[in-house]
């Protein structure tokens, strides 16, 4: 399978996101300049987590202008698969690839730890090959992961099943203190109505290495490699 990692002024995370694809899970990466206007024949298209151009007005709003922006949203409209981390996640909201938006977080801090996650549905690639009981710890490193949505919007996630992952606490319970960031309905993460654009604020791919003491991450990556094959 063929991933095509965009990097942006200011990416930070997209080595790490490489480095789990090549090293860890044995595939195929090209890097996307965000100058760029061409997808080199990516199978899947990653927007990596960072501070793209800075996070000036908001995060992900300078970067949903890139012209390679163009090629991911024209790839995603023929149900190509798109998958947003962190930053990533803000600049598909702002693309209007994704439901929703990411405010600041209610504390109005940066928040930088391991947080716990279960996945919401299995009736999507980044989820299928996970048991919906399991927790996951996953890391978290953001400013404005609070995510939002109006109550319309929220219904119709939940009904077609667009939540991805919920934070839960160690024990898999989804309470108002397993929140970190204020995020309505403790949604993590989410995907678009054709279930072939995937955002989530954690990331995997810092939880993927024996090396780092976690690999609960790699479930994630697996089920994409999965259900892709299948």
């Amino acid at each position: 399978m063929k991933f095509g990692v965009v990097i942006f002024p200011g990416s930070n995370c997209d080595e790490d996101i490489i480095y789990v694809l090549e090293k860890v899970m044995g595939q195929q990466v090209v890097r996307l300049w965000h100058k760029d206007h061409d997808l080199q024949g990516a199978d899947v298209v990653i927007l990596p987590g960072g501070f793209s151009f800075g996070d000036y007005l908001r995060s992900g709003a300078i970067a949903r202008f890139s012209p390679i922006m163009q090629e991911v949203i024209q790839f995603a409209a023929k149900g190509g698969y798109v998958m947003g981390i962190c930053n990533g996640f803000q600049i598909l909201a702002e693309a209007g690839l994704v439901p929703g938006a990411l405010l600041h977080n209610k504390q109005r801090k940066f928040i930088c730890r391991n947080t716990y996650l279960r996945a919401q549905t299995n009736n999507s690639l980044l989820t299928s090959q996970i048991d919906e009981q399991k927790v996951l710890k996953i890391p978290i490193a953001h400013g404005e992961g609070n995510y939002y949505a109006d109550e319309d919007t929220l219904k119709a996630l939940n009904d077609n099943e667009q939540v991805l992952f919920r934070y839960t606490d160690e024990a898999g319970n989804i309470t108002n203190e397993a929140n970190p960031n204020g995020s309505v309905e403790n949604i993590a993460g989410v995907c678009n109505v054709k279930r072939n654009v995937f955002a989530l604020m954690p990331h995997p791919e810092r939880a993927a290495d024996a090396l780092l003491a976690n690999e609960d991450g790699l479930a994630i990556f697996e089920s994409i490699l999965n259900m892709a094959n299948a």
